[in-house]
């Protein structure tokens, strides 16, 4: 993704790749399409001894990142696992962990960083509800004082993979602000309802609370404080994101490219055509600028310098969740007939393209956010826009 990688950043981009193209054929991602639990435990602990967890956890911690810039190292990771539509929550377990970092008390992070660095834990982020909003001024779930803590009443939609999960990261709404709590996913009280899912090779799931109880202790960070800390994660879900649509989108256009020199129409292959050259060479301009949105957004993320960590996560969300469709769109008209079938992979990656333009806020959502965080107040969704 960066053309900048330092020699152990391609090492490591290099030795992730040489595991997936060998562990994970696109055989591997069809052959859990109908199976309950949707991923692979010995590949998630495969994963972990490829230190896909440990990136956002300082060493202090039991973590450690390639070169100290543990986004732009793991977005290296979210780049490959696009490549081959990976299943299993590795976004999401990553912002629980940085969550838990970050924020944290000790006890917490003695308690489950261990486990999430090694695979043994999954843990997931419950924070988008009906509204379509992925961000804290969206959190509708209530967290009641109770006698021994607080009681959490409310439903969490689209949350990853809350099915195998053990720890669910839920943001809630407390009396002054924005508060998080580590729940247990088996809970009294947590009722998880699967969801149908565009994208083949990833679970989704509404979690209900009901009245489930939580003690002051499971507050990842301070009561009423957590507005900061839930901008942080989604910057970062963003920039990981944008990295994982990325490597799906190369890999599809590698495909394209391929089969437009192959396929031959009038005796000469369809890449030859004018036309379809002026398309590639505009889905290439648009797939190398999305490459640059992401880097940019990992970078600012990284620094974690507020207001431009907000705007580059949210212009890259804005740009890579139009045009990333666009171009798998094209891919599949390229394709012709045979890309609507359900033996080629390319639906595979036209899913997984379409779907993460929506998870973690959609580009209008995003254009609000990066609207808010210009100064521009009152502008309407999209506004300006050619809607034609």
């Amino acid at each position: 993704m960066d053309l900048a990688l330092s020699e152990d950043q391609q090492f490591f981009r290099d030795t992730t790749r040489k595991y997936l193209l060998s562990e994970w054929p696109m055989s591997r991602v069809r052959g859990l399409i109908d199976d309950p639990l949707g991923f692979d435990r010995g590949a998630w602990q495969q994963g972990a001894e490829l230190g896909w967890f440990s990136m956002l956890v300082p060493e202090e911690l039991g973590g450690g990142s390639v070169s100290g810039a543990g986004v732009s190292d793991l977005a290296i990771v979210a780049e490959e696992l696009g490549r081959v539509v990976f299943p299993g929550p590795v976004l999401p377990t990553n912002v629980v962990a940085l969550a838990l970092a970050t924020e944290g008390s000790s006890a917490q992070q003695a308690a489950h960083l261990p486990g999430i660095v090694g695979g043994e834990v999954i843990a997931t982020w419950a924070i988008a509800e009906a509204n379509d909003r992925w961000d804290g001024a969206g959190v509708g779930l209530e967290a009641t004082p109770s006698a021994g803590g607080f009681r959490l009443h409310g439903t969490k939609h689209f949350v990853q993979d809350a099915h195998v999960a053990d720890l669910l990261l839920v943001a809630a709404r407390t009396a002054g602000g924005l508060s998080q709590f580590l729940v247990p996913a088996t809970a009294a009280g947590i009722t998880i309802e699967p969801l149908q899912s565009l994208d083949l090779g990833r679970r989704l799931a509404n979690v209900a609370f009901d009245g489930v109880e939580v003690s002051a202790t499971d507050a990842v960070g301070d009561i009423d404080g957590a507005e900061e800390a839930i901008r942080r994660q989604l910057n970062v879900a963003v920039a990981l994101q944008s990295a994982e649509t990325v490597g799906a989108l190369d890999a599809l256009f590698d495909m394209t490219l391929a089969y437009a020199k192959d396929r031959k129409a009038f005796g000469r292959p369809i890449g030859s055509f004018q036309a379809l050259k002026h398309r590639l060479a505009d889905m290439l301009l648009w797939l190398e600028s999305s490459k640059a949105a992401a880097v940019a957004a990992a970078h600012a993320a990284d620094a974690g310098n507020g207001a431009a960590s907000d705007e580059l996560a949210s212009v890259a969300k804005c740009y890579i969740g139009e045009r990333g469709p666009e171009i798998a769109r094209d891919c599949l008209q390229i394709h012709g007939g045979i890309g609507f079938t359900w033996e080629h992979d390319l639906h595979l990656y036209l899913r997984r393209v379409e779907a993460n333009a929506a998870l973690y806020g959609s580009p209008d959502r995003h254009r609000d956010r990066l609207a808010t965080a210009l100064g521009m107040t009152g502008v309407a969704v999209g506004q300006g826009r050619d809607r034609g």
